[in-house]
């Protein structure tokens, strides 16, 4: 797979059409960015275009077919979600040279829910994934025109890795058989590896299939890096011609793809029973998170290398239209290509036609030569998939987090075990379990700290990190670092008492530094309040210092600000230090005060 941060920057013919997609009009054209592009579109990117779009089909083809069967549906199914995908996405998506299509990241999460339910019955597995492109797509779209695309901000890179490497390592174990030649029932990562271990001790294992399998893996990863040969074509077109030319499938028993259905998608509401709703909902929930994480960070990639900018409300209502039109049309749940993108982008693609182009050319494949992959082997499509799982694995990157931040990649791992021990599904919802966690931990836990005077620095600094900071007698400067709620204020209540009582001279006066308090909600003013009354009873003073002006707004709006008094509240540190001070005359000069 190649890196989209490593592809090389747009043209500039291809920077005016980007430049010309950010600034999407309003009204209706902003949802169709497609249209917008058509409006503005220059003849002379024609070629480009065109060229980027054969390119891009011969990556297309064989990689739509390896997804297919590697999420439990028919070949066919591949490359009509992708043919409609890319279509769908050239009119409503707002990237230029984004390729959506079947992707490796989503073959376990369809697998989880279609096998399971279908029971081998083909005409079933498709509903059941089309279902769930349907239930994916029209999550994306109604989440995009909520302006919700901020929702997958809320995974950090840990949690991120996590749950890609437990998909990756899913599907490349469960891709070991067919490398091998042979089938296994087993689900998740647990099973699957168990039952690809009986199978090898039990001798299943076709030695033809498994060197056709392995030779195309070799051929996959050896290219990945080349600019002028398609690693995925010459391997699997290989595989393919050595097939046909000497009969593996009868004489070796090589499990082949077979001839596909000739003709082009067809319109079909999927039709599912009622029992297979709730798991079909859950995993379409599954797969539009994951989905369009994919493709919040793909985008974000490709933006930094072009200078772009990223919409990610009109990016999921793109995504979700592709999902949409896939699940109607005989496909199943697609997602952004971290592989293909690339490939238009390095052939020179300048817009979506590129993409519209690569569709056609796939639909023309299918009414004019539906035999060309008759004898293509499951053990290269497993390889295929494989190629794509090894690409996904983080590593590099996880190591650097071990060294800078121990405790977030044990919370990767976790979110790694999550999906190998209870499955995809469950262990995407430990994931985003874990991410609210974490998420409210930060606040719910902040860091505080008492200020003091550090010779020779200005400023009040934590006396925990500057134990040689001086502290004004009678004075207590308490920071807290996070928003006032309803989770973190008896614990800023206890840290504020607890300085209090610590502190080495009777306290006079508390001032709270509150410039990192972004709010405050009526249960912390409730607190506030008690916290004012408990200090009152101890004959000390409750200030605040360089609090912003909205979370001043609140505290007048549940009348604390007029119970402590307008002279309560300092514009700075400083100034409450010297309010401090002609109010209580103490024995105390400031190191920027003393005669030289």
């Amino acid at each position: 797979m190649i890196d989209p941060a490593s592809a090389p920057p747009l043209p500039e013919p291809g920077r005016a059409v980007r430049r010309n997609a950010d600034a999407a009009p309003t009204g209706r054209l902003r949802w169709l960015p497609g249209l917008q592009t058509l409006r503005g579109y220059d003849v002379a990117w024609l070629r480009h275009d065109v060229a980027a779009g054969l390119v891009l089909t011969t990556v297309l083809v064989p990689v739509g077919v390896a997804y297919a069967v590697a999420s439990g549906v028919p070949g066919i199914c591949g490359l009509y979600a992708t043919i409609v995908a890319l279509l769908a996405y050239a009119l409503f998506g707002p990237s230029r040279v984004f390729v959506l299509g079947p992707d490796s990241s989503l073959a376990a999460l369809i697998l989880a829910v279609v096998v399971p339910l279908a029971a081998g019955d083909p005409l079933r597995s498709i509903a059941l994934a089309g279902m769930m492109a349907v239930v994916s797509g029209s999550l994306c779209i109604v989440a995009g025109l909520a302006r919700l695309g901020f929702v997958t901000e809320l995974l950090s890179k840990p949690i991120r890795y996590g749950y890609m490497n437990g998909i990756a390592l899913t599907v490349l174990v469960g891709q070991l058989p067919a490398l091998c030649g042979f089938s296994v029932d087993a689900e998740g990562l647990v099973g699957a590896t168990a039952s690809f271990v009986e199978g090898l001790l039990a001798g299943r294992t076709n030695r033809t299939a498994l060197a056709l399998g392995a030779g195309t893996l070799a051929t996959i990863l050896l290219l990945r890096r080349s600019a002028r040969l398609p690693g995925i074509l010459v391997a699997v077109a290989g595989a393919t011609a050595i097939v046909g030319a000497l009969d593996l499938g009868a004489a070796a028993g090589v499990s082949v793809l077979g001839v596909l259905p000739q003709g082009l998608p067809a319109f079909a509401i999927p039709s599912i029973a009622r029992g297979d709703l709730v798991p079909v909902l859950v995993g379409g929930l599954a797969v539009a998170l994951v989905s369009f994480a994919d493709t919040s960070v793909l985008s974000r990639a490709f933006a930094a290398r072009t200078g772009g900018f990223v919409d990610p409300n009109r990016e999921m209502v793109g995504l979700g239209a592709a999902n949409l039109a896939a699940g109607f049309f005989q496909g199943f749940p697609v997602s952004s290509s971290a592989s293909r993108t690339p490939v238009a982008a390095d052939a020179g693609a300048r817009t979506q036609l590129a993409c519209v182009v690569g569709a056609l050319a796939v639909a023309a494949l299918l009414e004019a030569a539906p035999n060309l992959l008759a004898n293509l082997p499951k053990a290269a499509l497993a390889a295929v998939v494989i190629a794509s799982a090894i690409g996904v694995i983080e590593v590099a990157d996880l190591r650097r987090i071990y060294r800078i931040q121990r405790w977030e990649f044990w919370l990767s791992i976790a979110c790694l075990a999550g999906v190998a021990v209870l499955g995809v599904i469950p262990g995407i919802g430990l994931a985003i379990v874990i991410a609210i966690v974490e998420f409210v931990w930060d606040g719910w836990r902040p860091y505080s700290a008492v200020l003091g005077r550090l010779e020779g620095v200005k400023g009040y600094h934590d006396v925990v990190r500057h134990p040689d900071a001086r502290r004004i007698p009678g004075l207590v400067l308490f920071r807290w670092d996070a928003p006032l709620f309803f989770a973190n204020a008896e614990f800023f209540q206890s840290r504020v008492l607890d300085a209090v009582a610590a502190s080495p001279t009777p306290v006079r006066r508390l001032v709270i530094a509150a410039e990192p308090v972004t709010s405050v909600d009526v249960t912390a003013a409730d607190m506030l309040n008690e916290l004012d009354r408990t200090l009152q009873a101890a004959s000390v003073e409750l200030c605040f210092a360089e609090m912003k002006g909205p979370v001043k707004d609140k505290l007048k709006r549940f009348g604390l600000f007029s119970r402590l008094g307008e002279e309560m509240f300092f514009p700075t540190v400083g100034a409450a230090v010297s309010g401090y001070l002609r109010a209580h005359p103490v024995d105390w000069v400031d190191w920027q005060d003393r005669k030289p």
